[in-house]
C-alpha cells in the first residue's frame, strides 16, 4: 500500500471552512469577515455557531482588510474570506499598508485561486496572487494541497504572530495527505524519496506530482517529491538536501511562471546549488472559461507535463 493515497476528492475550501469552524470553539479571539461569499468560502458553520464574532461586511473587500487590521489592535485574530483575486489584486493598497507594514495579525485566506476556478474565466483566475503576495516583507504565504492540509494549515495559522496569506482552491480534489500529519509553517514535506530527479510542487499540482512520480518509476526514472506547501519562509533545506542528491529539479504550481514559487527556487539554486530547472506553471499569460480538468490540460498543468519536464531536466544534466 502507498502511503500517500486518494481517500476521496473534497475541495479545499471545505477544508478552510473546517478548520475555521474547530478554531471558533477553540479561540475565542478568532473572528471572521467575509466579503459576501459566505457560502462560497464555506464559513456558514462558523457564523451560525458565533455570530457575534462573525462579520458580513459585503462586496467591500478593501474595507474588510482595514477593518481586520483594527481588530487586531483588541487582540483579535481575524480571519477574512473572499475569492483570492479579491483577497489580494483588488485590495493590496490596503494590505500593504494597513497590514504588512503595520504587521498586524491579520489571516488572509483566499478561496478559487488559479485556473481551477474555472468557468468564471480569466477575470476571476488570479495568476499572479503568490507573486503579489511573497513580495511583501513579514507575509507568510501558504498554498495547501487537499482538504486535510487545508484544514491543518487554517489551525496552524492562528498560532502564528502576523500576517499571513492563505490560499486555496474551488475544485474537489483528491485528498490524499493523512488527517494527522502535522503542519509546520516553512517546513516542507518529503513525499517520496528518489535519486533521478527532484520535483517540488505546491497546491493542486502535488498530487499530480505523485502522479508523475508514479508514471517515470514505470520508464525506470526514480523521482524525488517534495510538497511545498509554504512559499514563504521557503523551505530550502529541504530544497538543497534534495538536489544534493538528484541534481536536477522541477517546480510544479498553478500560478504564473513569473513570481511563483518556481523563481523562489530558482533563487534558492542561483545563490546555493546551480543545477538544471525546469518550470510547470503558467507561461505568462491570463486564464479563460473552461473545466478545472480542459483547463489543466491546455495549459500543461497536469502529471503529463510534470513528467515530461522532468524528462527534460534530467537530459539537460545529463547532457542528452
Amino acid at each position: 500500500m502507498k502511503k500517500y493515497e486518494n481517500t476521496g476528492s473534497k475541495d479545499t475550501r471545505s477544508g478552510f471552512g473546517a478548520g475555521l469552524t474547530e478554531l471558533g470553539q477553540k479561540n475565542e479571539n478568532v473572528v471572521a469577515l467575509c466579503a459576501d461569499l459566505i457560502g462560497s468560502l464555506k464559513m456558514d458553520d462558523f457564523k451560525k455557531n458565533h455570530p457575534e464574532r462573525f462579520f458580513q461586511i459585503g462586496i467591500a473587500e478593501a474595507n474588510m482588510i482595514g477593518i481586520a487590521a483594527g481588530l487586531t489592535i483588541g487582540g483579535k485574530i481575524p480571519f477574512t474570506g473572499t475569492f483570492a483575486n479579491f483577497s489580494t489584486g483588488r485590495v493590496y493598497d490596503q494590505i500593504r499598508q494597513s497590514v504588512a507594514y503595520s504587521d498586524k495579525n491579520v489571516k488572509i485566506c483566499a478561496s478559487h485561486a488559479g485556473l481551477t476556478l474555472g468557468e468564471d474565466g480569466a477575470t476571476h483566475q488570479i495568476l499572479e496572487d503568490i507573486g503579489l503576495m511573497k513580495m511583501l516583507p513579514g507575509m507568510t504565504v501558504i498554498n495547501t494541497c487537499d482538504y486535510n492540509q487545508t484544514k491543518a494549515a487554517t489551525l496552524a495559522i492562528a498560532e502564528h504572530h502576523g500576517p499571513v496569506y492563505l490560499r486555496f482552491g474551488r475544485p474537489v480534489v483528491p485528498n490524499f495527505m493523512p488527517a494527522d500529519e502535522p503542519f509546520e509553517i516553512g517546513k516542507a514535506i518529503l513525499l517520496q524519496e528518489g535519486s533521478d530527479v527532484t520535483i517540488v510542487a505546491t497546491g493542486h499540482l502535488v498530487w499530480e506530482a505523485l502522479l508523475a512520480a508514479e508514471a517515470l518509476d514505470a520508464k525506470g526514472i526514480s523521482a524525488e517529491v517534495i510538497n511545498i506547501h509554504t512559499i514563504k519562509p521557503l523551505d530550502e533545506e529541504a530544497i538543497l538536501k534534495s538536489l544534493a542528491k538528484t541534481q536536477c529539479i522541477v517546480t510544479a504550481e498553478e500560478h504564473n511562471i513569473l513570481g511563483g514559487l518556481g523563481e523562489s527556487v530558482a533563487r534558492v539554486l542561483s545563490l546555493h546549488h546551480p543545477a538544471p530547472q525546469e518550470f510547470v506553471a503558467v507561461q505568462d499569460s491570463f486564464g479563460e472559461s473552461g473545466t478545472p480538468e480542459q483547463l489543466m490540460e491546455k495549459y500543461k498543468l497536469n502529471h503529463q507535463a510534470i513528467a515530461a519536464a522532468a524528462e527534460r531536466v534530467i537530459g539537460r544534466k545529463t547532457g542528452n
